[in-house]
């Protein structure tokens, strides 16, 4: 994984994550579902991360998440189209609404930009509840199996090729998201969080920047949102409810913000604290959930990669000395 940036213990550190998921997701076939979802979590946190490079935070952007997996479930009930093919709509249909809203939304800042992500998420909320005759209101949306690779798989095969097709992605959007972050762009966008005026007087247009940067943050967050659409064989519009939005800021926090490896970390510890505190204290997980974040902040406000970059810098001093 030599294409991936970081620091060979870095490398080391995705690759022994890759081989452990994998080894256990084929081992234990029921931990395909979890792992999906932790997997199609993370690549929409890695779209959140990119707008924190910024400075800035949505509460919204799991609208983008709900675009593309309703244009997945559309696209799929209309035209049965193959898994892959349907992916990449999805993943087009929310870069290109993050391209239009991105418009708008790149001239604020701070809590404004935050709670206006939130509005248009709601908007989106209403409108796919409401117009039942359409979307299947609340209920949502349910659609047939697609072929992989235009081969038509059983649902275990169908699950195994996904799984696969994930990590893939997950591997390849990260390597994606530190390239871009250690671009011109993205020490630009990195730039708005310090000082945007100076950006500005070296002859760069902030807006353009952010309106970049945006537009990467909602396909991503549309390629998780298409697999999350495909794993589960159904959308409902709590894809773009508000507490979803919530959920990628705080796998965010838990994972960390500082590299895109966080944003896994964070999912995939999220997903199986949700489901093992779920099923064991069914009325009260989100207090779990909530003491957690608590804890985190005040002991790793870095997050659980802070954590092992801290590590990672402990030992090469250690070793240097």
């Amino acid at each position: 994984m030599s294409f991936l940036p970081g620091s060979p213990r870095l490398q080391l550190l995705v690759a022994v994550l890759v081989a452990a998921v994998l080894a256990f997701s084929l081992g234990l076939p029921w931990l395909k579902t979890p792992v999906l979802l932790a997997l199609a979590n993370g690549l929409a946190v890695t779209g959140v991360i990119v707008l924190i490079r910024a400075g800035q935070v949505s509460f919204g952007h799991a609208m983008f998440a709900c675009l593309a997996g309703y244009g997945v479930a559309f696209i799929g009930r209309a035209h049965h189209l193959d898994a892959l093919l349907l992916i990449a709509l999805g993943t087009a249909a929310a870069a290109l609404a993050g391209a239009l809203i991105g418009v708008f939304m790149v001239r604020y800042r701070g809590i404004f930009f935050g709670m206006l992500n939130l509005a248009f998420s709601m908007v989106l909320f209403s409108v796919l509840g409401k117009f039942g005759a359409f979307t299947g209101g609340t209920d949502g949306l349910r659609f047939d199996r697609p072929s992989f690779g235009f081969v038509h798989l059983e649902r275990e095969g169908f699950e195994t090729a996904l799984l696969l097709l994930a990590l893939v992605l997950a591997v390849l959007a990260g390597a994606l998201v530190q390239r871009y972050f250690g671009s011109v762009n993205g020490q630009a966008l990195a730039a708005i969080k310090t000082n945007e005026t100076r950006l500005e007087y070296l002859g760069l247009s902030a807006k353009r920047v952010f309106w970049g940067g945006y537009v990467l943050s909602a396909a991503l967050c549309g390629l998780g949102g298409s697999l999350f659409a495909l794993t589960q064989g159904l959308v409902t519009p709590e894809m773009g409810y508000w507490v979803r939005s919530g959920e990628i800021v705080f796998i965010a926090i838990l994972g960390g913000s500082g590299h895109a490896v966080g944003a896994f970390i964070g999912a995939f510890v999220f997903e199986f604290m949700k489901l093992y505190a779920a099923a064991l204290l069914t009325g009260a997980w989100q207090m779990v959930l909530g003491l957690v974040l608590i804890v985190m902040v005040f002991v790793a406000p870095r997050g659980l990669f802070g954590l092992f970059e801290r590590h990672l810098k402990r030992t090469g001093t250690g070793e240097r000395a």
